[in-house]
């Protein structure tokens, strides 16, 4: 096949040595199957980033590490060349939450390098060496069901325990491989500590995997594993061999909104007498 923009330059130097096939195209990536050596890889190439996406990406990117104060400021204010930082920033995300989750023990492609906008990585197979199936394109028995969901919700707490979580997590972005299911695609990882809406992310990355196992094993509905790795997170007390029951005890006391609507309106009155009074000081009165 004609070598893909973007792989040529692999090729002149010898990281790669042929592309085989492409695997699939997104908004954000094209993925080929390519050969380097006797070794059967993937490419991922990044595609620029388009305008209409760049306020998506948003809620992802914050509360991310850039490179210094001048490149955030111009992230913030969206110029052009804030919108190619926030691109680069975007790539380099996945590259290093890779690296970085197959260190902590997640099951995740294995990153074998970044070169120019392209990141070669595993190439995840099922039991005949064909591209794995996505978790939702495969029949599952009860068993092997609620074995996924248990692997994954470990995997997920792994993630949380460095800092990290997927953000769009899902049947789509988790293969079935020949020792069960590893989790791709993270260009928007999100942080855990410094994104605001981390926790919100977080349970419906459980949610969705939860949602979408329980179509075999549909007790899976009744736990709440996000719930309570949000708060062993929360507490310190989250640990990648944490045992995880999925049972968490909610708080069901009503919350008093007359009183909390209360309490802001005297705060409100309160403000604006010291308000009066200052002013009325500077004048003399």
């Amino acid at each position: 096949m004609k070598t893909p923009k973007g792989l040529q330059d692999l090729i002149d130097e010898g990281v790669i040595d042929q592309v085989l096939r492409p695997l699939k195209s997104g908004k954000e990536a094209s993925v080929y199957v390519v050969r380097s050596g006797e070794d059967v890889r993937c490419a991922k190439v990044y595609k620029d980033m388009a305008q209409r996406s760049f306020q998506a990406r948003v809620q992802y990117q914050e509360g991310r590490k850039v490179r210094g104060s001048r490149e955030m400021r111009a992230m913030g204010k969206a110029t052009k060349f804030g919108r190619k930082e926030a691109e680069a920033a975007w790539k380099n995300a996945e590259v290093d939450a890779l690296y970085q989750l197959a260190a902590a023990g997640v099951r995740v492609p294995e990153p074998y390098g970044y070169f120019g906008g392209v990141l070669v990585m595993e190439l995840v197979t099922d039991v005949d060496g064909h591209s794995a199936p996505r978790l939702g394109e495969v029949e599952l028995s009860a068993d092997t069901a609620r074995d996924y969901h248990r692997f994954l919700m470990q995997q997920v707490a792994r993630m949380l325990c460095v800092g990290l979580i997927h953000g769009d997590l899902s049947e789509y972005n988790v293969l079935v491989g020949p020792d069960g299911p590893v989790i791709i695609d993270l260009p928007q990882v999100v942080s855990a500590s410094g994104n605001n809406a981390a926790r919100t992310m977080l349970r419906r990355d459980v949610g969705n995997l939860t949602i979408s196992l329980a179509r075999f094993a549909p007790e899976l509905l009744d736990t709440h594993y996000g719930e309570e790795m949000w708060a062993l997170y929360e507490q310190g007390e989250l640990h990648p061999d944490s045992e995880l029951s999925g049972r968490f005890e909610f708080d069901e006391t009503a919350a008093d909104v007359d009183s909390v609507m209360q309490s802001i309106i005297d705060a409100r009155k309160e403000a604006l007498i010291r308000q009066q009074g200052r002013e009325a000081a500077a004048r003399g009165d």
